[in-house]
């Protein structure tokens, strides 16, 4: 089914992740064609379809992975969903498909789909309410918690303070300028657990593939922000029943195809199992987690692209087809 396909890899810029997602490509028979979505445009005038993708010429790829979405204005990025969008509707498989990619890109949503599906997440606010976000802090500082207040659409740990009550002391909410685009997203931080303190702190970092947990890991670190960019360190983690479950439940919530979850631990009375969702992220990353893993990871992602993905799209354009 795979051979001579021709699958876009879109990324922002190419590396270690898009030569293992090609390489995985290869080996089912398939190109994989990296593509920046900036440089993918409108054209009604160049084909049927109206997109004009670099390198397929008037064609459409067979199916699409995405690994990275440059910034830039509002409207450059709409531009650039909006490809992955039409893709979509065009009928071309899209792993994962803008829909997926926004809920997760868009914090604030990600914590509302996890609230809705009853997935164990730390109390979240978000408000373009100076004055409202203030009296969060404050009614959070009092009631003897921290708060952690994180760009909207930020990753790799980058930007977060920890606000309210922090190591005996109340820290107020900054000003809510350029760096926070005017918006506080908020949530309450969760504490070390009372076995760990003096300790490493730790998350687990657990990837869902095509709805299952296939493995997963612990982020160790000195300070309180645990992303492998902020000089955490990869260790194994067994893959339990219950980090599997809510990851699982996680992914399920916001539709994705793929994703890594992000989990802490927790008491037990703040957790199902003493472990809640902190994030979910649609274009994961996975070399550190690699390292820890036994098998291929890309090449998982691309098997389930090709043999579920693909295969979902073909049959019901062909019960489309019977049905004309």
């Amino acid at each position: 089914m795979e051979a001579n396909m021709r699958v876009a890899i879109f990324a922002d810029e190419t590396g270690w992740h898009t030569r293992q997602l090609q390489a995985a490509l290869r080996a089912r028979g398939a190109l994989g064609r990296c593509v920046d979505l900036a440089d993918c445009h409108i054209d009604t005038t160049a084909a049927w379809h109206g997109l004009a993708i670099p390198g397929f010429g008037r064609a459409l790829p067979d199916a699409a992975l995405v690994r990275g979405i440059a910034g830039g204005s509002f409207e450059q990025v709409t531009k650039r969903l909006g490809v992955l969008h039409a893709l979509r509707e065009l009928g071309v498989p899209v792993y994962n498909d803008a829909r997926a990619i926004e809920r997760s890109v868009d914090k604030s949503m990600t914590s509302l789909l996890l609230h809705a599906a009853g997935v164990p997440t730390p109390p979240t606010w978000a408000t373009e309410s100076s004055a409202q976000a203030q009296r969060i802090v404050m009614r959070e500082s009092a009631a003897g918690h921290a708060v952690v207040l994180k760009p909207l659409f930020g990753s790799q740990g980058k930007g977060l303070q920890r606000i309210g009550l922090v190591d005996g002391v109340h820290r107020p909410l900054p000003e809510l300028g350029q760096a926070f685009g005017g918006l506080a997203y908020l949530q309450r931080f969760i504490e070390p657990l009372a076995a760990e303190a003096g300790r490493p702190g730790f998350d687990w970092r657990v990837l869902v593939i095509g709805g299952r947990a296939v493995t997963a890991m612990r982020r160790v670190s000195a300070g309180w922000i645990h992303n492998v960019a902020q000089g955490a360190r990869c260790e194994p983690a067994e893959l339990t029943a219950p980090l599997a479950r809510l990851a699982e439940r996680a992914a399920e919530a916001l539709e994705m195809d793929y994703a890594g979850i992000d989990l802490m631990p927790c008491t037990p009375a703040a957790g199902a199992a003493g472990i809640q969702v902190i994030e979910v992220n649609g274009v994961a990353a996975w070399q550190g987690l690699q390292r820890v893993t036994g098998f291929n990871i890309a090449r998982a992602i691309v098997d389930d692209l090709l043999d579920r993905k693909v295969a979902q799209a073909r049959e019901a354009s062909e019960a489309l087809g019977r049905r004309a």
